[in-house]
């Protein structure tokens, strides 16, 4: 386990405006987890053919996913975007 945040990007009302409450809660604790991680987050989710970038990572049982980038000279992890499908 590492002790890298995480955060919003560009921040919580752009991207979880709209969105239910328990959708938000399972992305905040997908993004702790990811966190948690550290640089080995550079390595999960879409794409599975290389590391760092933006990556995609499913939720809810593929009912939507989030986009995140892992960002090791930061020691962040960014969730950037949500897709919902609902």
């Amino acid at each position: 386990m590492t002790d890298w945040p995480w955060d919003y990007n560009p921040n919580q009302e752009y991207v979880t405006s709209g969105l239910p409450v328990g959708v938000v809660a399972e992305v905040e604790r997908l993004a702790t987890e990811l966190a948690a991680l550290g640089d080995k987050a550079t390595r999960v989710g879409r794409p599975i053919d290389r590391e760092a970038g933006l990556r995609e990572f499913d939720i809810i049982g593929g009912r939507g996913f989030i986009s995140f980038l892992a960002v090791p000279r930061h020691t962040c992890v960014y969730v950037c975007n949500v897709t919902w499908y609902g």
